[in-house]
């Protein structure tokens, strides 16, 4: 397996720097500042990423095990939220809410549940964070 990468660039003191953050490939780069993590400012920011790396591994997961099931999804689309908060040890991420809408004709919603649950626990971004993280999950299968 290849070795993934990604790189950052911070110039300047923390409230007034501004920085880049960018995947190895090229096929995301994005700024960053203290404003677009800490306030509502314009950027991306380490967060976010997390949240993106976190989605897009849970809905290749989750493909895999309908797949696996015999079900063939149409759609997966998965949401991360990511809380960063204040604790005692300083910021932290506590908690990531996934929510995942499918559509996969001839499945029904306890199992498509059931699936997307083995597909949490298998995800290897999922693995990765929930040590320190609660990972919640909701899921919605559409028509």
């Amino acid at each position: 397996m290849p070795i993934r990468t990604a790189s950052a660039r911070w110039q300047g003191n923390l409230p007034e720097g501004s920085g880049t953050i960018r995947t190895g490939n090229g096929g995301l780069e994005g700024n960053y500042s203290f404003k677009s993590r800490f306030e509502s400012g314009e950027g991306t920011n380490p967060e976010e990423l997390i949240g993106a790396a976190h989605a897009g591994c849970f809905s290749m997961a989750f493909a895999k095990a309908l797949s696996d099931a015999g079900a063939t999804p149409t759609s997966v689309e998965t949401t991360a939220k990511v809380h960063l908060d204040k604790t005692e040890a300083g910021f932290t991420v506590t908690r990531i809410e996934l929510e995942t809408v499918g559509t996969v004709p001839g499945i029904d919603e306890a199992q498509f549940a059931a699936l997307a649950e083995t597909a949490k626990q298998n995800c290897p971004i999922s693995r990765l964070l929930s040590p320190a993280a609660q990972i919640t999950l909701t899921t919605h299968l559409t028509p």
